[in-house]
This record gives C-alpha cells, sequence and structure tokens, in this order.
C-alpha cells in the first residue's frame, strides 16, 4: 500500500503526521473513500481540471485556496476551529463544568449517533447529485456543482476523523458503514428521509441546496454548541463551506426567477403552457418545487416532541441554534413550549416540556431563516415588474415525521379530508408533468460565458475571474 503524505495529501490541524494509531485507521478508510468516490462521485468528471477552493488551514489564507485540481486527487483535510482554553459547558445538566475533550463513557452511544447521522448525510447529497453534472447549464454551474460535491465529502472527513480518533473499533466500522449505504436504495438506504430522494433536475438540486443545505446550518450551529469540544470545534469550522451551499441555491433559484420573469415581460403573458413552450420555468412550478423540497427539509428536523432531543440537550451533547443568545437559565427545566396538534379538525397549539420540544424549537428557528430567503426571491420578482409572489407553505403541509405525520393540510394551514388534498395535491406538488418537463429543459452547456436558456447569467464570477472564466478544463 502506498503511504500517505500527512502533510500533503491530507491538510490538518490536528497533528496526524504524529497520530500512529489514527494514520493506520486511515489507511484502511481512505483507499475505500477513493473507490467510493470513482463509483458514487460526480459522473464522468474524473480526468477535469477543476477550479475548485481547498480548505488547507483554518486561517482567512488558508481556507480558501483555489486552483485548478482532479476531483479524485482533490486535498480533502481535517480541521477543527481553533481551540478555547478553559471552554466550559454553557447548557444542561453539566452547566458550568469544564467541556469534555474525550467522549464519556456514558454519552458515548448517543455521540456516536448523532456524529454518524450528520457524517451519513455528506455522502447521501453526493449521491443525490451525482448525475447532474452531465446536464449542466453553464460551466460556473458545474464547477460550483463540483464545489459542493467536494466539500460535502470533506465533511464526511469531518465525521469519520471523529469517529476513528474518539470511538475506538465501534467507529471504524461506523466509518465503512459510511461509505457502504446508498442514496435511495431499497436494501441498504441513507439514514434520513431526505437524503434518499432524487435530485433529479437543477431546480431540484438549487432548491435542494438552499432549503437542505440550510437545515445543514442549523444542524451545525447546534451542535458546534456541544459539551464534546471536538465536535464543536470540527463543525464550527464546516459551517465556513456551508455557507457557500446556501449561496449556491439561493442564487441559483433567483436566477431562474430572472429569466422567466424576462421572458414574461417579453412575451406580455403569464400563461403556463406560453412560458414553456418558451423554454422557461413558469413561476406555478417554481411554487410547487419549493413547497416540495421545504416540507421535506422540514422533518429532517425530527419529531415535534421527543424524549432524545430532550437527553442531548439536558446532557450536554447538543444545544440550541445560537444557545448564547437565549435570555433564561440553559437548563430549561419547568420552562414549556408550542407545538402543533390536531384537535376538531383544525391545527392547535399544545403546551409540551421545552425540553422534550427542542427539535421544533430548531425548526421554527429553520422557518424563520427561511422566510428572509423568500423575500429576497420575491424582490427578484418585483424589480422586474412581474405581479407574483413566492410564499413558504405551513410548516404542517405535507409532513411526514412526528405529530403531523400524514395529517392532509394545506399550504395555508387547513386541515383537509384525504380526499380533498388528493383532489388538490396536483396544485401544490410538483407533478409529473412538472419534473418531465423540467428535465426537457436539462440540456448541458459548457462553453465558457454561455448559460442555458431558462436561467440567467450570475451577477459575478468566482474569485474575482469574470463568468467566462474556464472554471473546468475537460480532458
Amino acid at each position: 500500500m502506498t503511504a500517505i503524505d500527512y502533510n500533503e495529501k491530507i491538510p490538518n490541524n490536528v497533528d496526524l503526521a504524529s497520530d500512529r494509531t489514527l494514520q493506520r485507521a486511515l489507511e484502511q478508510w481512505q483507499p475505500n473513500f477513493v473507490d467510493w468516490w470513482r463509483e458514487m462521485g460526480p459522473e464522468g468528471s474524473h480526468g477535469f481540471d477543476v477550479y475548485l477552493r481547498t480548505a488547507t488551514s483554518v486561517d482567512p489564507e488558508g481556507w480558501a485556496h483555489f486552483d485548478y485540481v482532479k476531483m479524485p486527487d482533490y486535498r480533502w483535510g481535517i480541521f477543527l476551529a481553533p481551540e478555547s482554553p478553559r471552554r466550559k459547558i454553557h447548557f444542561g445538566d453539566h452547566l458550568g463544568e469544564d467541556a469534555w475533550q474525550e467522549v464519556p463513557g456514558e454519552h458515548r452511544a448517543n455521540l456516536r449517533r448523532i456524529i454518524v447521522t450528520q457524517g451519513d448525510t455528506e455522502p447521501a447529497s453526493v449521491e443525490q447529485q451525482r448525475h447532474l453534472g452531465l446536464t449542466a447549464p453553464s460551466m460556473y454551474d458545474l464547477r460550483n456543482l463540483f464545489q459542493i460535491n467536494v466539500e460535502e465529502g470533506r465533511h464526511l472527513w469531518a465525521m469519520v476523523y471523529l469517529l476513528h480518533r474518539h470511538f475506538g473499533r465501534d467507529g471504524r466500522e461506523e466509518a465503512e458503514a459510511l461509505l457502504h449505504r446508498r442514496s435511495g436504495d431499497v436494501d441498504n438506504p441513507r439514514i434520513l428521509g431526505a437524503f434518499n430522494e432524487r435530485t433529479p433536475d437543477w431546480l431540484a438540486f438549487f432548491m435542494f441546496t438552499h432549503f437542505t443545505d440550510r437545515d445543514g446550518k442549523f444542524q451545525l450551529k447546534a451542535l458546534a454548541e456541544s459539551s464534546f469540544d471536538p465536535l464543536a470545534r470540527t463543525t464550527r469550522f464546516m459551517l465556513t463551506e456551508e455557507a457557500h451551499h446556501m449561496f449556491v441555491g439561493e442564487a441559483g433559484v433567483s436566477r431562474v426567477l430572472q429569466r422567466t420573469c424576462e421572458v414574461m415581460n417579453e412575451l406580455r403573458t403569464d400563461d403556463p403552457a406560453r412560458l414553456r413552450a418558451a423554454g422557461v420555468i413558469d413561476l406555478p412550478t417554481v411554487q410547487r418545487y419549493l413547497n416540495f423540497h421545504y416540507s421535506v427539509t422540514l422533518d429532517l428536523f425530527g419529531a415535534d416532541e421527543s424524549s432524545n432531543a430532550a437527553t442531548f440537550y439536558a446532557t450536554g451533547i447538543k444545544g440550541r441554534f445560537d444557545e448564547a443568545k437565549h435570555d433564561d437559565d440553559h437548563r430549561l427545566r419547568g420552562d414549556s413550549y408550542e407545538i402543533l396538534d390536531v384537535k376538531d379538525g383544525r391545527l392547535a397549539p399544545r403546551r409540551v416540556p421545552m425540553l422534550n420540544a427542542l427539535n421544533e424549537v430548531l425548526r421554527d428557528d429553520f422557518v424563520r431563516d427561511s422566510v428572509g430567503g423568500i423575500e429576497r426571491w420575491n424582490k427578484r420578482i418585483e424589480k422586474t415588474g412581474v405581479a407574483f409572489r413566492l410564499a413558504l407553505p405551513h410548516k404542517a403541509f405535507h409532513r411526514r415525521i412526528g405529530t403531523l405525520a400524514n395529517v392532509s393540510v394545506s399550504p395555508e394551514g387547513e386541515v383537509l379530508t384525504r380526499a380533498q388534498w388528493t383532489a388538490n395535491a396536483d396544485r401544490w406538488l410538483p407533478t409529473e408533468g412538472d419534473r418531465a418537463f423540467v428535465a426537457s429543459l436539462m440540456g448541458r452547456v459548457v462553453e465558457p460565458g454561455r448559460f442555458a436558456g431558462w436561467i440567467a447569467p450570475p451577477a459575478i464570477g468566482i474569485d474575482r475571474h469574470p463568468i467566462d472564466f474556464e472554471y473546468v478544463r475537460f480532458g
């Protein structure tokens, strides 16, 4: 087996070159990761030279180094945010005690479960997106897809480092299992439902990166509060890369809206049939895609009433989003929170212990953050003079997890009979016809500076380069 250059091949700030135990673990895992990447990474891309950002350190000069690289040769590194000396636990029953540098035995199973679940989402999204490069609307977008893919791979490395470094044989076995599950596989699927959904086209990809990567932001922020200091430091650094993923989604949808509105003004019509004939995605279809991806993402936060959430918080494993900004005792014993239930055919609030409602607390934080993104899209539409507004559906709409699982609720929050839902579902969620039409637009455009007719160019390029820069060099 070829020896690994631990300073060059795997950039890190965890003293990997001196850690023989970790080296031996990675010498087994790293070749299997490369095999997984070649099998399940971006299809047909292995010979391309791609202008990618690579993290080589955690300081501002090092975490965003740009250069051409073939993706199988990408330097997936291991980085923790800088250590805070004498860091204390700042929530839960251990409030005020020293943060943990090693895994407490009594919390080992729960910490491993959280790390594995987070780690599983990273390769899953690469698998969901592996075909999208074949239908890229521009070289600029192709490069952004590949950047997200390699960073999801690096986030997998981040979780695998924790498993190998802190969980012994169990961690090594879990790290191998992360490479064996497959998104959408009937027999061995990914852990979370949203990561087994198809991402069949670029509108779905933009919605996924806007909403589902935004869930990632909130989950990582909650884990960045963890009393287990290596997990907190790892996720804090991952957040620096997650921002680009959300940018790609928000900007991508915005560019779709811009192009559609331009054609609406040119043709002086809002008729979906005429707009589709002109080769753009009508706004009601964008709304249906939004409804689907937003509702599926809401389920990622878990059950609205959860004893696991209570345990994770009380024991100090997982905090709240921006824990320090909450004006309470950070123990939450005796506090309560409203969740939604169905009573007499209507949605009704019900108070439950705050500790058991922490999934719902995080979900509500996500909802508030998502409103801002929708308003930015609406401002883009408004500037074109088109009279149309996108809207988030009610958080009870199209849910499959928790109290609201399989309750039929309209986007406006009205509880429906199953017959009423069935009669209207095609108005609210993408139909097979919608997906087939969007798929029909997905022709590959990769000449520098050219863009597919259904999406507007971006305002600026990447790393101060022009839009027509050669972001990908094909072999």
